[in-house]
């Protein structure tokens, strides 16, 4: 089968949109599929102010159709609501092509923390922009009921998955005074770091990943340890050396780094919101709580073999079935 993945999130960003979109393009070529992938470094692009990393399309459409046609694919999957995801989505209407879409980032809440876009105006752009789409695949159960509650009706559960032979449990490393309390993701303002950094809780905060704020934050907490991006096993070492993952974020509608995580043994510390709230169950893999110290404190104590034990119901091979599936 001729698979289409349309995306504006491709390397060399790094994050949770990417890794699912190459994670399961593995699975599909694995199965035999005929996968391509279009993506910004296909066409003339500009960054975006915020992230240097973030390109946008210029006036991709032209080039977009004749790529599509060329094609032929049996299956369009569109990954993302920026200019390329646009483009496709008017190309799939107007040649009356079935497409699905995604939902990764919860983005009518970080427009409205970050910019100031009242929901009222960003959600008639995603209903628009997924209304026509013969599935919406989200990032969790939470995330689907509120699609569909907001007037998206196809909107369905799109499972993600670990590699576990990379994310298990590994010997633990010295990353300085216990309880190493761990940060793992891009370091840029919707992902609520401060919060994390601005914690009391006893122990050493280490954060991997890399980001606009990186400077930043660096300058206001120098006891903080700073690794940058670390990927693979040299990842799972880290995650398997940590007392606590802890994810502070509001806006992410999943969290991959909460379940590679679980996958090395080490439990989450998190607020209660959509991703924590698909994941976590509570003394059983992590903690949730509206005060993030409570979640760090109560979090230690969780047993690190249960953790790595509901790690198990994640699976790339489901996220594909979701992706192959014909029924709305």
């Amino acid at each position: 089968m001729k698979i289409l993945l349309v995306t504006d999130a491709w390397h060399p960003q790094v994050n949770g949109v990417v890794r699912c979109n190459e994670s399961v393009v593995a699975e599909l070529r694995k199965r035999g599929h005929d996968v391509l992938v279009i993506h910004p470094g296909m066409f003339r692009s500009v960054p975006y102010p915020l992230y240097k990393e973030i390109r946008f399309s210029l006036l991709p459409f032209r080039k977009l159709r004749r790529m599509i046609e060329k094609f032929g694919p049996d299956r369009v999957h569109i990954s993302t609501e920026g200019p390329l995801g646009i483009a496709a989505r008017r190309i799939c209407v107007r040649g009356k092509r079935e497409f699905t879409t995604a939902y990764h980032t919860h983005f009518p809440k970080y427009l409205w923390d970050h910019l100031w876009v009242p929901p009222a105006l960003s959600w008639p752009f995603f209903r628009w922009f997924h209304g026509k789409s013969h599935r919406v695949l989200a990032s969790s159960e939470s995330a689907a009921a509120e699609l569909r509650n907001r007037g998206i009706p196809r909107a369905v559960a799109w499972t993600r998955g670990i590699d576990e032979s990379v994310f298990h449990p590994r010997e633990k490393q010295d990353l300085g005074e216990r309880p190493i309390l761990l940060h793992a993701g891009r370091l840029s303002v919707e992902k609520n770091i401060r919060a994390f950094l601005n914690c009391r809780s006893e122990g050493t905060k280490v954060l991997v990943g890399d980001g606009p704020e990186r400077a930043a934050l660096e300058r206001e907490f120098p006891n903080a340890v700073f690794l940058g991006w670390r990927f693979g096993e040299e990842l799972a070492r880290i995650y398997s050396s940590a007392d606590v993952l802890v994810f502070p974020s509001r806006t992410d509608t999943f969290g991959m780094v909460m379940i590679e995580a679980n996958a090395c043994g080490t439990p989450i510390a998190a607020y209660p919101v959509h991703g924590p709230l698909d994941i976590v169950e509570n003394g059983v893999n992590g903690e949730m709580d509206e005060e993030l110290e409570i979640a760090i404190s109560r979090a230690l104590s969780v047993s690190r073999e249960s953790c790595v034990n509901s790690s198990k119901r994640w699976s790339w091979e489901g996220a594909a079935d979701l992706l192959l599936c014909s029924k709305p």
